[in-house]
């Protein structure tokens, strides 16, 4: 988000210059500069011991495809913890052996992705009132279900990297 007026005080922001950022929002009346700001996101793809990845589908996004868990990082929280949290309130799944794997910028919502692999014993899928279908899918087949490539859609990203993490 690009900042036009001034949060705390309301006034029009001008640009001014700032070290080696170039022209930034500044208010002249608080003498602060107003940096881009954007969302940062979690998104977690989680399998089993079988190579069974989960795909969840949100109605609100799409009817037809799937992709891995996710969710928006709560002032406060680290992407690990809201790794952990967002499985555990959208899908009943406890995680363990949470792996990093990286970053993603998802351009057309302004967005920051910070990608997951994590390990769940196969269990009975427990869903929020947000995900209206989820199920465990062989790693394989899983890109029949997904959205399709393209940039910005960093589930396929993290699904190369698990791929790899498993020599396939």
């Amino acid at each position: 988000m690009r900042y036009n007026y001034c949060p705390k005080c309301g006034n029009k922001l001008i640009a001014k210059q700032a070290g080696d950022d170039g022209d930034v929002p500044f208010c002249e009346e608080c003498q602060e500069y107003w940096f881009d700001s954007f969302a940062s996101c979690v998104i977690v793809l989680v399998y089993n011991e079988f190579q069974e990845v989960v795909l969840s589908r949100q109605g609100y996004i799409s009817d037809t495809y799937a992709s891995f868990t996710s969710g928006f990082m709560s002032p406060g929280e680290t992407a690990e913890e809201t790794a952990v949290r967002e499985v555990k309130e959208e899908i009943g799944l406890d995680v363990q052996n949470l792996e990093y794997a990286g970053t993603y910028w998802f351009g057309a919502r302004e967005q920051l992705l910070h990608g997951f692999i994590a390990y769940s014993p196969k269990c009975e899928l427990n869903l929020s009132q947000e995900v209206d279908d989820a199920k465990w899918i062989s790693v394989l087949d899983a890109p029949k279900y997904m959205f399709p490539e393209s940039p910005g859609n960093a589930a396929y990203g993290i699904y190369r990297k698990y791929l790899k993490k498993l020599q396939i």
